[in-house]
């Protein structure tokens, strides 16, 4: 995104209240621009192309498609727009399951301040990844709960090898790196998905990032 223009920000709920909130919340900001506010699903998704936002901040549960959906066919469609859910709570088994299939960047609750959402707008336009303080900790519990204590804890060899994926380090560079077979490192990653409950590369950077690995 240029540093010269303003980023530009599409809303969709099925609530118009919350949406005129968000607007209010961002009217007069000098880098932010609220290109379209809608209660259709739909229409937001007709209107990618034409508007091509740099945020989408979306609703999940909504009548004619839910946030989930729409976060997969924006993400397919339109892989450039970062996507943040904007929510009442989150369930951490949704919030992990968009993470790993709707490619969303960030997860928020709807009662946060007008400086939290800027804040949460400004990093994922950058690239980086937002979750509110009460969902990170959630998932931390859920995750923590659902794994088994001794057998799924990650060793520091498998911690190794995530932070060379997060490097976009491929299975033969990883072996030369770490100087163990290539065999050895499927296993290792085969294992670090089990434990992590990703399934894929995107899903287990942002567990990764949600639980301070890197």
């Amino acid at each position: 995104m240029s540093v010269n223009r303003k980023m530009k920000i599409a809303i969709v709920d099925d609530h118009q209240i919350v949406i005129d909130g968000i607007m209010s919340l961002l009217d007069g900001h000098p880098d932010m621009e609220v290109v379209l506010g809608t209660t259709s699903a739909h229409l937001m998704l007709q209107k990618m192309e034409q508007l091509q936002p740099d945020v989408l901040l979306t609703d999940i549960i909504m009548p004619e498609m839910g946030g989930r959906e729409l976060a997969q066919k924006v993400s397919h469609g339109n892989p450039r727009v970062r996507i943040i859910v904007l929510s009442m709570n989150g369930s951490p088994e949704l919030v992990q399951q968009m993470i790993d299939e709707s490619n969303i960047a960030g997860y928020i609750v709807k009662n946060i301040s007008k400086q939290e959402l800027v804040k949460a707008i400004t990093t994922v336009c950058k690239g980086g990844l937002y979750f509110s303080q009460d969902i990170s900790e959630e998932l931390k519990k859920w995750r923590k709960h659902s794994q088994h204590a001794t057998e799924d804890r990650l060793t520091q060899r498998e911690i190794q090898i995530i932070l060379l994926i997060e490097k976009e380090m491929n299975t033969k560079q990883i072996a030369a790196a770490l100087n163990i077979s290539e065999r050895t490192v499927e296993t290792h990653r085969k294992n670090i998905f089990r434990k992590t409950q990703t399934h894929t590369v995107l899903g287990l950077i942002k567990y990764a990032y949600l639980n301070r690995l890197v």
